[in-house]
C-alpha cells in the first residue's frame, strides 16, 4: 500500500495524477486500472480522448511501446504509458510476437488469431510458449529518460481452447504448474503472475525509486 507522500511524489514527478494509456483494448484498461489505482493513478484510454492509435513499425516491442508512448503523451499533453505485448512461441521462431494482435490479419479477432496458431502448431510437438510486455512510460513526448520494462510469462500452447477469463490467446496459454489457461485462472492470481503485471510491478518500483531520488 502506499502511503500518501509516495502519490504525492510520483504525483509531483509525472506532473498529473492521469495517465494516458495508449491503447483502447478493454482488457488491457482494466488490468492497468486495478494495478495503478491503488497508487492514486488515474489511467486514461487514448480513445476517451479522441487520439488516434499510433503506426506500430518496429521490429522489437520497446520500439512500438516507445513510439505508442511518445504519440500518445503528444497528443493529449499528459504523461503516457504505453505496452506492446504478444505471444511468441518457441517452435514458430518467436511468432507471432510484435505482430500477436494482427496474426490473422489487421482487424482479426482473438478468435481468428487463436485459430490459426493452433492451425500453424498442427503437429508440432514442441508447444513452449512466453508472453512479453514491454512498458514504457514517458512524462512528456520528448522526455529523454523514459522508463521502459519489460517481463515474460512462460507456458505452453494448447490445442483446445479452455476458460472464458482473459483475451488474447488466453485460452490456449497453458499455465503447467497450476494445470489450467491464463484463461481460466483466477483475476486476482493473474494480476499476480502475469506478463503485465509482473511488467507493471517493475515498473511501479522504478517510478517509486525516479520520483523519491
Amino acid at each position: 500500500m502506499q502511503t500518501e507522500l509516495d502519490k504525492h511524489l510520483m504525483t509531483q514527478f509525472l506532473g498529473s495524477d492521469q495517465l494516458v494509456l495508449a491503447s483502447n483494448n478493454q482488457g488491457k484498461v482494466t488490468e492497468f486500472s486495478r494495478l495503478l489505482n491503488p497508487l492514486g493513478l488515474t489511467v486514461l484510454p487514448q480513445g476517451d480522448l479522441q487520439i488516434p492509435p499510433a503506426e506500430e513499425p518496429f521490429a522489437t516491442f520497446f520500439e512500438n511501446a516507445l513510439t505508442k508512448a511518445r504519440h500518445a503523451s503528444l497528443a493529449s499533453g499528459l504523461p503516457a504509458l504505453a505496452d506492446d505485448s504478444g505471444i511468441c512461441v518457441t517452435a514458430l521462431n518467436d511468432a507471432p510476437g510484435i505482430f500477436s494482435a494482427r496474426y490473422a490479419g489487421i482487424g482479426a479477432t482473438d478468435q481468428e488469431n487463436n485459430q490459426l496458431l493452433i492451425q500453424n502448431l498442427q503437429g508440432v510437438t514442441n508447444r513452449n510458449a512466453h508472453y512479453v510486455c514491454a512498458l514504457v512510460l514517458v512524462r512528456n513526448p520528448n522526455d529523454p529518460e523514459p522508463i521502459i520494462v519489460s517481463a515474460q510469462w512462460r507456458g505452453e500452447v494448447i490445442d483446445e481452447a479452455r476458460g472464458t477469463g482473459g483475451f488474447g490467446y488466453d485460452c490456449h496459454f497453458y499455465l503447467p504448474p497450476f494445470e489450467k489457461t491464463a484463461a481460466e485462472i483466477s483475476l486476482e492470481l493473474k494480476n499476480i503472475m502475469s506478463h503485465r503485471a509482473l511488467a507493471t510491478e517493475l515498473l511501479i518500483q522504478a517510478l517509486i525509486d525516479r520520483s523519491t531520488s
